[in-house]
This record gives structure tokens, sequence and C-alpha cells, in this order.
């Protein structure tokens, strides 16, 4: 929010004492040292055949949760879910492992069903259960064969949207400030309207002229809004009036720096660090429609894969692979530090007094001024940058946060990550695939030959190559 900021074969049988006698007579010669070639009488023993070298064993595979790094979470990130979604810290490790294995289960799922899916989401205090919405009850064989329950809806992912999309469209000519929230909830296969009253929803309906039984409707005072003017911890400063929270380190070619917050500056934007030094400026800067910016800096700083934790070990971000609806998701911003919840909602549209973003994230974490701009991460996996809100971290609130890959695929950035322990190698194969390409469920590559679809959203980091990472590619 921005803060304006891996035999012998047997010997022969012994034949007689004459054999005895031979082979004591050469043990004599050879401890006296004497040549022994002409003594040997004994019938000579075979030389046992070398066995043929055997292929070893190729790796297996990592898992989801290792590709991931959600099976050694840090610690801070442990503490702040035990804190806020009241778990003891065996089921904080144990939802972040779930979650991580349930995102692949579900992108095979989604590219098996096509047209069919109608949303995935996980459940239970450890995120045991995966749920996977379909619009035909034949696919429910497919979905438990996956290890997922099968929820048989009306309506597909897609007409949702497409649903959704339609109540944008009027609330940007209509206004939208008293329809502020407008989402699909792929729990509910419905989509969903947040208003400040029921008339208000009503009349967004009526000129977005679609079916009503289509839609829930939410009546809440709240009314989100970007958050500014409030000074941070890790603070950035905008020429020297407004202050925003560090998102995530980005590079473009050899040009360093790091994603943020639309609002929190336009291009060309001075800025100063959290010690008032010199940084950089904005290269590039959209809101509303979008909330998303990135700040290129100069020779005195450098992009880390870290971001700041509460204790004296940074948090090292390992990828940006999006995480299921009903996961737990944690933020850390300037002014309130670390907070966790869970996701509510992909492909949110909000009404801002400045005017309408669309595809953000709904959140149950709470946020407060000066904590624009900050990091989302899901484990070790970064989610997006800190847009906006309604409520405080006091009262308890909702946040939305513009998601970290279309910000990435949108300026040309590469997220700046930790390598991975198992395997630092960054050779790349031949074929369409390739470091640094933001790839959504379903998309096709080829490497070295061979055709794969892709599970879940990510930008491919160095490690990540398909034949390497079953949680992120499956073999077409």
């Amino acid at each position: 929010m921005a803060d304006r900021r891996a035999d012998r074969p047997g010997q022969p049988a012994r034949p007689a004492r004459r054999a005895w006698f031979v082979v004591s007579v050469l043990g004599a010669f050879v401890l006296t040292g004497l040549p022994v070639a002409a003594a040997a009488v004994a019938p000579p023993t075979p030389t046992p055949p070398v066995p043929a070298p055997q292929p070893s064993a190729a790796p297996a595979p990592p898992s989801a949760a290792q590709t991931l790094a959600a099976d050694k979470p840090p610690r801070v990130l442990l503490r702040a879910l035990q804190r806020d979604l009241g778990l003891s810290g065996e089921q904080a490790r144990t939802r972040l492992v779930n979650e991580a294995e349930a995102g692949t289960r579900a992108g095979r799922l989604q590219n098996t069903l096509g047209k069919n899916f109608a949303g995935a989401w996980v459940q239970g205090t450890t995120s045991a259960s995966l749920v996977v919405a379909t619009t035909n009850a034949a696919d429910v064989a497919a979905i438990k064969a996956e290890g997922a329950q099968a929820k048989v809806v009306k309506h597909g992912l897609q007409d949702l949207e497409a649903l959704t999309a339609k109540l944008d469209a009027a609330a940007a000519t209509g206004g939208g400030l008293d329809t502020p929230v407008r989402y699909v909830d792929v729990r509910a296969n419905k989509a969903t309207v947040q208003a400040t009253s029921s008339t208000a929803a009503d009349k967004l309906i009526a000129a977005a002229g679609v079916d009503r039984r289509l839609l829930d409707v939410r009546v809440s005072a709240d009314r989100p809004r970007a958050l500014h003017d409030v000074r941070g911890g890790d603070a950035y400063y905008i020429d020297e009036k407004a202050r925003c929270s560090v998102g995530f380190s980005v590079t473009k070619g050899a040009k360093q720096g790091f994603a943020s917050a639309g609002h929190c500056g336009k291009p060309g934007a001075k800025t100063t660090g959290f010690n008032k030094v010199a940084q950089g400026a904005f290269e590039a800067s959209v809101f509303p429609g979008k909330d998303m910016s990135w700040v290129g800096v100069n020779d005195q700083w450098t992009a880390t894969p870290r971001v700041k934790s509460e204790g004296t070990a940074d948090v090292q971000v390992a990828g940006s692979v999006q995480a299921l609806v009903g996961a737990a998701i944690c933020r850390s911003g300037s002014t309130t530090g670390w907070h966790c919840g869970t996701i509510e909602q992909h492909g949110t549209s909000v009404s801002y007094a400045e005017g309408v973003i669309k595809g953000v994230t709904r959140t149950t974490v709470c946020a407060e001024p000066g904590d624009s701009g900050g990091s989302y991460l899901s484990g070790a996996q970064a989610q997006g940058i800190t847009s906006g809100g309604s409520g405080d971290c006091k009262a308890g609130g909702v946040t939305f946060h513009q998601p970290l890959n279309p910000l990435l695929n949108e300026f040309g950035l590469t997220l700046k990550a930790a390598p991975a322990q198992r395997d630092t190698s960054t050779q790349e194969a031949s074929g369409s695939w390739g470091t640094g390409k933001v790839y959504q469920t379903g998309a096709r590559v080829t490497y070295d030959g061979v055709t794969y679809v892709c599970l879940q959203p990510h930008q491919a980091q160095g490690v990540w190559q398909p034949a390497r990472t079953p949680a992120l590619w499956q073999r077409a």
C-alpha cells in the first residue's frame, strides 16, 4: 500500500597332500622373496568375469513441495501463520506442503477438463482436501483418480469470468464506487458483487444486462482504497513526498530494480531508499486499470532474492508459482510487518476512488496505509504486490494484491529468485521453453523435442526445465 511509500569363484577342492606341499613351498618362496613362477604347479584359478557396468538409476524428480521450496519454510512465515490462522508449527508446515502438491494436481485436472473446469480450491485446517469443480458428471472419476474431491456445478469458470467482465464494463461507465468489488467465487460457483446497498447492486446488474440468478450480492459498507501516507519500516520514498514498501527484486537485462504498486509513483518519479540514499526512478507504472510499477536502481543498490524478516534471517524468494484459492498467504509491509490469511478469489475487480483495477487477488490478510507495494508470499513463492483494501490489522480487514506474474510479463522483468539447492544448473535445451518467460496453466512448450503443458502459472526459473519439474509441467 502506498506510503507516501544419488567371488571370487569357489577354489577347486584340495586333491591331496601333494597339493598342500606345493602350496606350502610356494608360500615359502613368497616369504623369502625368491622367483616363484617355475614352482607354481597347481591348476590356475580362473579370473572372475568383470560385471558389466550398470546404468545408475535416474534420480527421482523433485516433489512439488521441493520444487516450490514449501518443504523448508522460513521461520518468520511459520510464526505469522501460527498467529493469524491459529495453527501449530506442525500444522503450518503440513499446510504449506499440501498446498504445493494440490496446485500440481489441480493444474493437471484443469488441462484435462477443459471448458468443463469450474475452479479448484483447498480446504481444511492443513489444506488436506483439494476440491475440483466440473460441469460434467462424467468427469468425477478423473477428478477422484487425482486424489481430489469432485463437485458437479452448473457453470464453467470461463462463463462466469465472461459475466464478471460485463459487470466490470458497466462499473467503468457508471462510476462503480457503490459496487466496488466484483469477482468469481469458485466455491459458490457464482459471480459476486460487493455493493454498499442492494439498490446499487441492482443498478449495476441491470446496466450490465446479466442474469441476477447467476450472482451473489454482498452488502457491505467497506470501500477499498489504495493505502497512502504512513511511514513504514523497510520503506522507500518518492520525490521526497510519498512512501511505499518495496515488493520483490527484479532485473531487466543488466538493469536491477524492484516491483511495487502502480499508485506509488508515476514514470520518472525519483526514489530514495530507507536510508535516504539516492536509489533510482520509476521505469514504468500503470494505475488505474492495473496497479503495477517497477523502479530501476542505481549502482549503489543490489537486487537480492530476499524479503525483510522480523528476525535476523531474511525470507528467500524461490519463484512465483500462483497458489490456489483457499491457500495460506502472508504479507510483509513497512507499516504492519508480517500478517497472514487465505486467498479468497483470483481475478477480482475493484473500484477505487482513482479508478477501476482488474485481475487482482482478494485475501483475508490485513494491511494498513504504508504497506502498499509490499510482498505477498505463499510459502517461498512470490504472489503479488500489495494494492489496497479495507479495515486494519486491529479489527481485521480484506486486502487485494496485484499478482506478480502479470506484472513481470507486462514490463518484461525477471524475478530475482534464490538458486535452488538441489540443482544450480541453468543450461537450457533446445525448444520454445525459456527462463524468464511467464507461463499460464494450459500453455504448451517444447523442450528437447518433447511437448509439455503447463500446470500452474509461474515465471520459469533456470532450474525449472519442464523435464525436471513435474510439479509445473506435464508431458503432452
